[in-house]
Parts: C-alpha cells; sequence; structure tokens
C-alpha cells in the first residue's frame, strides 16, 4: 500500500510538471544495459536523467560515459520521481512496461528487435529522432557502415566456430553469424545445418574441425564455464589448444547494435593476422 502511495505521489507530480516543450530535447529514462547503449551514444548528458547502468558495469561497451549519471532501478516509483519525458528501452521493465507507462502519460520508445545490420540502422535512426539527436544519429550510422566497410575487405574464408563460457554457439539467423559473415568468414555452424542457438556439435568438430575459433563472454564475471560445460570436454580444450583463437568482449556483441561492426572489424583484421602463412 506504501509503494502504490508512492508510485501514485510520483505520477501525479509528473503530471502537474508536464512533458517537454516543443523543440526541447526530452530528459530520458533508460531502463536496460541495451537501451543504455543507445541512450549513452545519442543524447547529450544533461538529457539523460537516468540509466540503468553504471561505470562499473561490465556489460555496457559505453560504461566509462555513465561516469557521474544517475543510476535508476528498474522500479517504477523511482522512474517517475525522476519526471522524465521519455522512457528508453530493450527489455526493461518487462513485458508490461510499455503499456504501464503509457497509461502513466509518458512516452516510451522500445527499441524493437535488430536481426540484421539493415535493422540497426532503422533502430538507430528511431531513437536519434526520438532523443532530438538526428545528426548524431547519422553519424553513429556512417560509423557502423565504415567498420563493415573495413570487414569486408579481402581475406582469406575460414571456416570459424563462434563459442561461449556454457558451450553454445550460433548457426544461422542470428546477429552474432551476420557479424562472422559481415567479417568475410564462414560460420562452421551454419554450414553444418544449424539455425539459430544450440549446443556445441563436438562430433562433427571431431570430424571436421575449424580453421579459426571466435570467443565472445569470456570475460564476464558472472558469465563462467561451470563444470559441466562443454567447454571443459577433452574435445574441445584440445581444439582451443591447436586452433587460432579470436576473443571479443561481451560488452561489444551483447546487444543488437553497431558495435557488432566494430567487432566484425576486428576479426576481420585479426583473422588476416592469425591466418597468414607462417603465422
Amino acid at each position: 500500500m506504501v509503494q502504490r502511495a508512492g508510485v501514485l505521489a510520483a505520477l501525479a507530480a509528473l503530471i502537474l510538471t508536464g512533458p517537454a516543450g516543443a523543440g526541447e530535447r526530452p530528459r530520458v529514462v533508460s531502463l536496460d544495459f541495451c537501451a543504455d547503449q543507445y541512450v549513452l551514444a545519442l543524447a547529450d548528458r544533461d538529457q539523460i536523467a537516468g540509466l540503468a547502468t553504471g561505470p562499473d558495469d561490465a556489460h555496457s561497451a559505453l560504461r566509462a560515459r555513465a561516469a557521474g549519471l544517475r543510476r535508476v532501478r528498474d522500479n517504477a516509483e523511482d522512474v517517475l520521481a525522476l519526471h522524465p519525458d521519455l522512457i528508453v528501452r530493450s527489455f526493461g521493465g518487462g513485458v508490461r512496461a510499455q503499456g504501464f507507462y503509457a497509461r502513466a502519460g509518458l512516452a516510451v520508445h522500445d527499441l524493437g528487435y535488430a536481426g540484421s545490420f539493415e535493422d540497426m540502422e532503422a533502430v538507430i535512426a528511431r531513437t536519434a529522432q526520438a532523443l532530438g539527436q538526428g545528426e548524431r544519429g547519422t553519424a553513429l550510422i556512417a560509423q557502423m557502415r565504415a567498420d563493415l566497410a573495413a570487414a569486408a575487405r579481402p581475406g582469406a574464408r575460414a571456416r570459424a566456430l563462434y563459442l561461449t563460457p556454457g558451450g553454445v554457439t550460433t548457426g544461422s539467423g542470428t546477429l552474432i553469424h551476420a557479424m562472422i559473415e559481415a567479417a568475410g568468414l564462414e560460420n562452421a555452424a551454419a554450414s553444418d545445418g544449424a539455425i539459430g542457438w544450440t549446443s556445441l556439435p563436438l562430433e562433427a568438430l571431431v570430424l571436421d574441425p575449424p580453421e579459426l575459433i571466435i570467443t565472445g563472454f569470456f570475460d564476464q564475471p558472472d558469465i563462467a564455464a561451470d563444470h559441466w560445460s562443454q567447454t571443459r570436454h577433452p574435445v574441445l580444450t584440445r581444439l582451443l589448444e591447436r586452433t587460432p583463437v579470436i576473443h571479443l568482449g561481451g560488452a561489444m556483441i551483447g546487444c543488437g547494435h553497431w558495435t557488432l561492426a566494430e567487432a566484425a572489424r576486428q576479426v576481420r583484421e585479426q583473422a588476416d593476422s592469425l591466418l597468414e602463412p607462417g603465422s
């Protein structure tokens, strides 16, 4: 009852304060670390009323920019107390967040799902427009295209296996697959017919090992390989010992945003170095 009263009081204050005036850039609260990346990249600092992550959050690719900004819990009372003009979210607040904040009179910008780099461009453009930062969005799209162009330079089309600490890989139909393809490499799991996220095909790896391994999230302290993970299987440990490996930070590939293009560029550059004759 006390919490409900607090939410109602905050809502009343929000209604009395009103939204930003015409032409003003909205004050924004972000509800999850994926939404944080868009807000940190596109908004002015004085637009940001609250973020889900701080400068110490390993999941955030732009965590350094969060220093000095307010961190807000994914809690309706705390969010409403900040009197934002706009809520930006990906998964934060759960499935009912959009409807709840809309009923509270707040604009909600849902990033939506990006299944390709083309989709990402659309998400960037829409989010930049919502934040009143169209030029910044255009620049970010140009940066992403430049990274993809660099990733597409000629190089060996090696078979690459993507690997997570939990022993999961991906076939076609995911952004990681799109990143591997953008780097000019062949996704080993997809070439074996896998679609989406799947367990490692250990027997197939023995019969037809990849030329390159790309790891993701091994740097995340809360995502570790447990005792039963396939990453501890002797087949895989031997494969890791004799196969060139490219390590990608989880913050770079954890959300559907432009840093996946940067990851593609880094993969292409490292693949060229690792796969050179005599390297």
